[in-house]
């Protein structure tokens, strides 16, 4: 009897994975076991490899369990919620309500190296600002027991409080394994933002120094967050913040660049001709260290005609000769070479200044940008302004989110990395401010940028205003910004309509917004997967076997499965599917046909030559469907491999 290949149920195995990485660069240090050989790796390296005792490096105590965090695939999944969500069938943008460790994890296969930008603002470790399980292990369980799915048999969660002997490192043991999967999730070209106060911003530029490479680190800028300051503070009160940025690979200058603004090019760019308009930069380099004699090739004479202001290289009796001298005789340079100015001499122009003659350079507005300054001042930016935006959204003059981030921050940073059809992913989502800045931001341009955001179902405090409210938890607030926000877009929208169908001309402008967001919620496997970690008796490796009999939970609904073989194959949550009737049976066409899937119980021969005339790249069906029939299971590996089905599986 053939044996069909099972669909393997967990997250990404990063160790695996790792070490595929490292066999495809040194496949001559692994052994027969597919083991590294250390002394054949030291030997192929040489002196690259560091083997004293005192080394330059971070450590902490727990930073070994964080790889074997990082290491253990979740066999979780993410089932949907239609009700919580906003056109559901049509978006591309999530929401993940779960621990973002294990989201993390699950989203390995599907949208790895498929994230521009990243933007988080985790906890600043003020001392009671995130939960930590007393015992130091982070899983599934430990989710499910603090949200209390499962009885957590007296398992405890605490904050951590300043007064802890690991306090630093309790923090630094939550980010590492996150920033680490985080990274994986980045494009080659892709960025990270992270929002940070001066309670951890040294650990954090550390723990990124080490995940993503010290020469990968792009910038730390300060914003001013708070003007008046914060009178608690003991000795100065703080009114800054900090924002990290790193990107996964080391990037060409003016990759942050971003658009100037109507406004300062029309204050900017004054002059104007058949190019456009235009602002005009001398040519002269006005850095007094490079000249003449250590610049040779920069210090050549340009020729200007005394009526026109045009430049030309070659000598005249028309022109006058200019050269890059300054007003106290010292001989400078240009910043372009003879061969530059010479391929650019229309864009060139000679200019009088208080006697002087000058060469300036015709720079134009068509695309310009800027680059942002590492001191971000804008009023627009204060938590102040985040503050007010939220209970303005939310009809509220008491603070039922304290503290958001202002959205235009968010904005602004935005622009710096992200093109029209990015996608960015928030993992640290609170007020759901990330989605607020891509939902605004995309009706500023019509883009179609997405947003994933992923937040714990923390439970509000019972005294707080949020939990006076209605909002349980903190994911419920976030939800309900998002709704909120897409409901005024389309109000403003629809007015807008309105107004131009009343016009002379009818209805104008067509956006095609993505006004909407499906959201998922973490929970176990709807499939009995085994455990590895069960004691090597032969009474309860019995019982394990007994309770696989029948694998999928009896509690699965079928969309939640769907979208469990989904995630596990690679496949995005967002992904488009059709469902299909082929001889009679159920069967869900993934992505245009790449991949079917069919759930039946009951599977016929004339069902699987159906499924494989589509003539998809995958199939998956339940192992169950074949009701022990070992003739159809050989019938339908052969129909699969003559249809050129590359991938058949069964769960």
């Amino acid at each position: 009897m053939i044996e069909i290949e099972k669909q393997d149920l967990t997250s990404l195995n990063i160790k695996a994975d790792q070490l595929q990485k490292l066999k495809q660069l040194l496949p001559e240090v692994f052994t027969e076991g597919n083991k590294v050989d250390w002394d054949r790796l030291k030997l192929t390296l040489g002196e690259s490899i560091d083997s004293t005792r005192e080394r330059f490096g971070m450590n902490w105590p727990g930073k070994a369990d964080c790889f074997k965090t990082i290491q253990q695939p979740s066999i979780a999944t993410l089932v949907p919620d239609r009700e919580e969500s906003v056109n559901f069938d049509t978006t591309e943008n999530l929401f993940i309500e779960g621990d973002n460790l294990e989201v993390l994890k699950l989203l390995q296969k599907s949208y790895l190296g498929k994230i521009k930008m990243i933007y988080i603002d985790p906890p600043y470790n003020t001392g009671n600002d995130f939960i930590y399980p007393d015992n130091y292990s982070e899983s599934l369980d430990t989710y499910l027991e603090y949200t209390g799915q499962v009885d957590g048999e007296g398992r405890k969660f605490s904050t951590n409080t300043d007064t802890d002997g690991r306090f630093h490192s309790k923090w630094m043991n939550m980010m590492y394994p996150r920033l680490f999967l985080a990274k994986n999730l980045l494009r080659e070209d892709g960025v990270i933002f992270i929002s940070i106060d001066d309670h951890e911003v040294h650990n954090l530029r550390d723990l990124c120094n080490e995940i993503f490479g010290e020469e990968n680190f792009v910038a730390l800028m300060t914003l001013l967050c708070n003007p008046k300051g914060r009178a608690q503070d003991k000795h100065f009160a703080a009114n800054h913040e900090y924002v990290l940025v790193m990107s996964k690979n080391p990037l060409p200058k003016g990759s942050f660049c971003i658009e100037k603004e109507i406004d300062q090019l029309d204050k900017e760019y004054t002059e104007e001709d058949d190019f456009g308009k235009y602002r005009t930069i001398e040519l002269r380099n006005t850095h007094r260290e490079f000249g003449r004699y250590n610049r040779k090739n920069l210090f050549y004479p340009l020729y200007v005609n005394s009526e026109s202001g045009d430049v030309q290289l070659i000598n005249d009796e028309k022109y006058i000769e200019v050269l890059p001298i300054w007003s106290d005789g010292f001989e400078g340079c240009w910043t372009w070479g003879k061969p530059k100015a010479e391929q650019e001499c229309d864009f060139l122009i000679g200019k009088k200044v208080n006697g002087t003659w000058k060469i300036f350079v015709k720079d134009y507005a068509n695309g310009s940008s800027k680059m942002l300054k590492t001191i971000l001042l804008d009023k627009s930016f204060y938590t102040e302004k985040g503050q007010k935006t939220f209970n303005e959204l939310f009809n509220s003059k008491k603070k039922i989110f304290p503290s958001p981030k202002s959205k235009d921050l968010l904005i602004q940073l935005f622009k710096t990395s992200l093109d029209s059809n990015d996608i960015v992913l928030d993992f640290f989502a609170g007020s759901a401010t990330t989605a607020h800045a891509i939902l605004d931001l995309n009706k500023e341009d019509n883009g179609h940028r997405k947003f994933i955001c992923v937040q714990l179902p923390e439970p509000t405090d019972e005294k707080s205003e949020a939990f006076k409210a209605g909002y349980k938890t903190i994911a419920d607030i976030s939800k309900e910004r998002i709704r909120r926000v897409i409901n005024k877009i389309e109000k403003e929208q629809n007015k807008k309509a309105a107004n131009e169908r009343a016009t002379l001309f009818g209805e104008q402008e067509k956006t095609n917004l993505d006004l909407g967001f499906k959201v998922f919620k973490l929970q176990p496997s709807n499939f009995k997967i085994w455990d590895e970690s069960i004691p090597k008796e032969s009474d309860a490796i019995q019982q394990a076997l007994f309770s696989h009999i029948d694998h999928i939970s009896p509690e699965a609904r079928q969309e939640a499965i769907l979208y469990e073989l989904l995630l596990k194959s690679g496949f995005e949550p967002t992904t488009p599917i059709e469902q299909l009737i082929l001889e009679g049976k159920t069967v869900f066409s993934i992505s245009d046909g790449a991949l079917l899937i069919c759930l039946e119980k009951e599977l016929t021969y004339d069902a699987i030559k159906a499924m494989a005339e589509c003539q998809p790249t995958r199939v998956i069906c339940l192992d169950e469907g074949f009701q022990n029939n070992d003739q159809l299971k050989t019938n339908a590996v052969q129909i699969m491999k003559s249809k050129n089905v590359i991938n058949f599986r069964t769960i």
